[in-house]
C-alpha cells in the first residue's frame, strides 16, 4: 500500500470517528434538553424562572371563570406555568418584608406547599423560588383517593408546620389548633383557583386523602399535619 493510500485511509478513519463523536454529543444534548423540559434532569432541585406578574387575565374575569375541574390530561406544565402557579399560591410579593401572596394568622407562614410531579416529590422554597427535591419518586397516587391524581401533572399538598406556631414535636395537636392553619391553606387554594382560571388550567382542592401513608412518603415530623391537597393540570 502506497504512502498516499495509507494517509487517505487514516484521514477517512479519523473523519469517521469525528462524525461519531459529534453524533454522540448531539444525542446527549437532545436527551438533556428533553429531561430538563420534563423537570427531572439529574433528579435535582428545580430552579424556577421568575414569575410572570404582568400576565394572565384581569381579576374580575378570573373570578368569573373560576371553576372546579376533575378531568385532566397527563401533559406536564411548562416551567413557567409551574413558576407562576407556585408564586400565586404562596410566593413572596413583598421581598423587603418577606410577605406572601396568601395571608397567614400572625404571619406564621406555617403552610408548606409540597409539589408532587411525575419526576418526584418537591418542597416549594418561596424565598429562593425553587423546588427542593425531597424524593426522586412518583408518589402522586398517595395524594388522594380519586383516580385522576395518578396521571395529573401536579398535585399540591398543603402541610401545616405547627412548629412555626410553637407546637413542638411530641406535643398533642387538637382540632382547635388547626382552625387557622386550615383557613390559611384555604387562602392558598383560592389563589391557585384564580391562577388556574387566568391561565386556562384546571384545578380541584381535595380533602379525600389517606394521610398516614402520604405523611410517610413526605417524611413529615409529628408536628407537621397534612391539611388539604389540590390537583392542577391541563383540562381534558
Amino acid at each position: 500500500m502506497s504512502g498516499i493510500n495509507i494517509i487517505t485511509f487514516a484521514n477517512a478513519d479519523y473523519n469517521y470517528q469525528i462524525k461519531i463523536l459529534q453524533c454522540m454529543k448531539n444525542l446527549i444534548f437532545t436527551l438533556t434538553a428533553i429531561l430538563s423540559l420534563c423537570g427531572c434532569a439529574l433528579a435535582q432541585d428545580i430552579v424556577l424562572p421568575a414569575p410572570d406578574k404582568a400576565g394572565g387575565k384581569p381579576l374580575m374575569q378570573a373570578l368569573s371563570e373560576r371553576q372546579t375541574v376533575r378531568s385532566f390530561t397527563s401533559e406536564n406544565l411548562t416551567l413557567q406555568q409551574l413558576s407562576d402557579l407556585l408564586w400565586a399560591a404562596g410566593g413572596i410579593n413583598r421581598p423587603g418584608e418577606n410577605k406572601r401572596t396568601a395571608p397567614t394568622a400572625m404571619n406564621y407562614q406555617e403552610i408548606d406547599v409540597y409539589v408532587v410531579l411525575q419526576s418526584g416529590l418537591y418542597l416549594y422554597d418561596a424565598e429562593r423560588h425553587i423546588l427542593k427535591l425531597i424524593k426522586n419518586k412518583d408518589v402522586r397516587r398517595y395524594t388522594g383517593t380519586q383516580s385522576f391524581v395518578n396521571d395529573a401533572a401536579v398535585n399540591l399538598v398543603y402541610v401545616a408546620d405547627m412548629g412555626k406556631t410553637g407546637k413542638r414535636e411530641g406535643v398533642r395537636i387538637v382540632d382547635t389548633d388547626l382552625f387557622m392553619p386550615y383557613a390559611d391553606a384555604a387562602f392558598i387554594a383560592q389563589n391557585v383557583y384564580l391562577y388556574c382560571a387566568s391561565a386556562n388550567l384546571g384545578t380541584v382542592v381535595r380533602g379525600s386523602i389517606v394521610k398516614e401513608p402520604l405523611a410517610v412518603e413526605l417524611g413529615l415530623r409529628s408536628n407537621q399535619i397534612i391539611l388539604l391537597a389540590q390537583t392542577v393540570g391541563k383540562i381534558r
